[in-house]
């Protein structure tokens, strides 16, 4: 039977138990008794990854009792090790889907972010591509119509030479989810393209490839200098489709990408989640609520891959779900 909680925006769904993997210590003479060892399993997405293990270890040094371990391998393993009572959370960066919800679990919002699409500065009509940008149609033909085209034809030139190389992902991940999901409700699966695997070979793609087109995860793509990592270049999304990039569309730095998805107006922006198999409680519930707290936003902000929900937003969750 499934619960439905309903905070705001969010949609929260408890099922099932959480459990704590508990290690036993002895008692000496005369001494007093050791304080059990308690561990805390998370795995899943890369994007939130980093964020976790710093939590972690920080966690860690308030409850020396506690044992976090972190492990990455996409949003979908994170998923799939949670539904399967692998790890106590997994670590998704997409919104979830009806069948995981359907067996029980409990999606927390964590942190949000945004997915990138990303070709090389050497495409041949790079400069063009900054000030027009790409319609969602234009990706739609690309990677679900499987359209053949010519960066020349993306901006409108006639007589172009150079075949659009497309590349996706592989492996069962979040960016892949959300960026399917903005072309049209679609699926991962529904992606067609050169399967590639792990944020940085998408970048690597481009980067060998002058002709090519990929996406990525705002973390990746952007250093805490603010700039975009050395040789690509940003795709901004033309939403209104007026053939060019207005000022609320363009994202040449880091700045502008927090800037639009902290306000909600970036096409292609995401929540990312831990997943559970209830609603959690003991040394669970203290974690969970550490990551949404102001040490945990502090962390958050610090190591800079992901951005942290609005305070009220975090504040709520904790009230109403943790």
């Amino acid at each position: 039977m499934k619960k439905f909680l309903i905070p705001s925006a969010f949609v929260l769904t408890i099922v099932c138990v959480s459990m704590l993997t508990a290690c036993g210590g002895g008692q000496r003479q005369n001494s007093p008794a050791k304080v059990d060892k308690k561990t805390i399993t998370l795995s899943g997405a890369f994007a939130i990854y980093p964020t976790a293990v710093q939590w972690g270890e920080a966690f860690q040094r308030l409850h020396p009792e506690v044992k976090v371990e972190v492990s990455a391998g996409g949003a979908g393993k994170g998923a799939a090790d949670c539904i399967a009572g692998l790890v106590d959370i997994g670590m998704v960066s997409r919104e979830p889907d009806k069948a995981e919800l359907d067996k029980g679990i409990l999606a927390v919002p964590i942190c949000h972010d945004g997915v990138f699409t990303i070709i090389s500065e050497m495409n041949p009509v790079a400069e063009e591509i900054a000030a027009k940008g790409m319609t969602r149609s234009q990706l739609f033909a690309l990677y679900k119509e499987q359209k053949k085209m010519t960066w020349e034809e993306v901006v409108g030139k006639s007589g172009g030479k150079t075949p659009v190389s497309v590349y996706t992902r592989s492996d069962a991940c979040g960016a892949a989810a959300t960026f399917a999901k903005f072309l049209g409700k679609l699926k991962q699966e529904d992606l067609t393209g050169i399967g590639i695997n792990s944020d940085p070979q998408m970048i690597n793609a481009v980067l060998n490839d002058p002709s090519g087109i990929s996406y990525t995860n705002f973390s990746y793509i952007f250093g805490k200098d603010g700039r975009i990592v050395t040789g690509a270049k940003v795709v901004s999304i033309d939403v209104n489709e007026n053939g060019k990039i207005d000022p609320e569309e363009s994202v040449q730095a880091r700045a502008d990408a927090m800037k639009f998805i902290e306000e909600g107006t970036y096409p292609i922006g995401r929540t990312n989640f831990f997943f559970l198999r209830s609603k959690p409680d003991g040394i669970l519930k203290e974690f969970m609520q550490f990551c949404l707290g102001e040490e945990g936003t502090r962390i958050l902000n610090e190591v800079g891959t992901s951005l942290p929900l609005p305070r009220e937003k975090r504040d709520q969750i904790v009230k109403e779900v943790i």
